[in-house]
């Protein structure tokens, strides 16, 4: 494949007042390592690292705007002042690194209070939620549980609704005074939004429900709020699930592209475009889990709403990334697990596709030693493939 030069996806891109050094993005991905909300070295590690590795912009994993709708009870938090000053370590060193970073802010609504995946991810008990140092509450449109094992959610009413509309607006300020390039409102996954979002889990007759710009109605909200607060030289995201994953009927692409196209008049410059989670019936989902399976939701968005995307899930390689780029699918390129695996595919990327012949984007304090061996490396290697031993003489002479 001949790929422009340079590559789409190490050239850089503005959007507002940031400019990112390349495509790559760094999908948040819930880690369960807070204390109290705050961030802890794990965090500095853990998304640190995908700085060395080159990305262009990190985003945290889920961060509660109120404790009530935490996804598990470590989670990341900004729904106090405390959390800002556990942040700014992070911030610092991806800046210095040369990335941005970027909060998702989110309430996990009628999902609230689940175990970790490697506890085995299922809900809380009532009991446990009580137990818990933070108050903790599973809040939803309507009173209908998110599916076996899950308690019924409290409904909102009118003054519930503006209460977690302005903890979105004033965990955005928290995120302007910890240094973040980005805020990402999570709209998907079935947490609260979403779950306004959707015809099967809100059945509300007020202006809350009902027809789908009744059901838009929290998330145009928010976005507004949060665009307010927010500077305006940076840029908002919005996560959606594009279709939610269930029964026929639900959330789909069609009704994306309407929100998408109004987030965009409320200041929204990016949709992440992801999928299901709606229920905790993930037989549901409709979109066979194959490669680059979310891809077409994304292409279908930027092409029909106008406005930037994201592209997620199970994008795996350099080639895949490039190509998802040069047909106009995505703006932006999401890593999640690919990332976990190696926290340097950007780098290694930027190598496939000839935008980094010599590890001139690597660190220094990793490129130089990587450049140094790279000669021997490959001389060892040419020696190999014609059946020459690698012998003790030329590892002296190489190392």
């Amino acid at each position: 494949m001949t790929y422009s030069q340079p590559p789409l996806l190490f050239q850089p891109l503005a959007l507002r007042g940031l400019t990112l050094r390349n495509r790559t993005v760094i999908s948040p991905m819930c880690q369960h390592a807070a204390e109290g909300g705050h961030a802890t070295p794990w965090h500095l590690v853990h998304l640190g690292k995908f700085a060395l590795g080159g990305a262009g912009l990190i985003l945290t994993e889920s961060t509660a705007v109120d404790p009530r709708g935490r996804i598990g009870t470590a989670d990341l938090g900004l729904w106090k002042d405390s959390h800002i000053d556990a942040l700014k370590p992070v911030v610092v060193f991806v800046h210095a690194n040369g990335s941005a970073i970027g909060v998702q802010l989110a309430h996990a609504g009628r999902k609230s209070g689940s175990q970790p995946l490697w506890e085995g991810g299922a809900a809380l008990g009532d009991a446990q939620m009580a137990a818990d140092a933070e108050p903790w509450q599973r809040l939803g449109p309507s009173a209908l549980p998110a599916g076996p094992g899950w308690s019924a959610p409290m409904v909102l009413d009118a003054a519930g609704i503006e209460d977690i509309v302005q903890r979105f607006a004033d965990a955005a300020l928290r995120a302007d005074q910890a240094g973040m390039d980005v805020v990402e409102l999570h709209f998907g996954h079935g947490y609260l939004v979403a779950s306004f979002l959707s015809p099967h889990s809100n059945h509300r007759g007020d202006e809350w429900g009902g027809s789908l710009q009744g059901r838009m109605r929290l998330a145009l909200t928010i976005a507004r709020r949060v665009r307010a607060v927010w500077p305006a030289h940076k840029p908002l995201f919005a996560r959606l699930s594009v279709v939610d994953g269930s029964r026929e009927g639900g959330w789909d692409v069609e009704d994306s592209i309407v929100l998408a196209r109004e987030l965009a008049q409320c200041g929204v410059d990016v949709i992440d475009c992801s999928s299901g989670g709606l229920t905790e019936e993930t037989r549901a989902l409709p979109v066979p889990r194959g490669l680059g399976f979310q891809v077409p939701f994304s292409a279908r968005i930027r092409a029909e709403a106008q406005v930037k995307t994201q592209a997620v899930g199970m994008i795996v390689d350099a080639a895949q990334a490039e190509d998802i780029l040069d047909r106009g699918q995505a703006d932006l390129i999401a890593l999640g697990r690919e990332a976990l695996l190696d926290p340097y595919w950007p780098h290694h990327a930027a190598a496939a596709l000839g935008a980094d012949p010599g590890y001139e984007r690597w660190p220094v304090r990793h490129g130089v030693w990587l450049a140094k061996r790279a000669p021997g490396l490959a001389r060892a290697r040419a020696d190999q493939a014609d059946g020459t031993s690698f012998t003790s003489d030329n590892h002296k002479e190489t190392r």
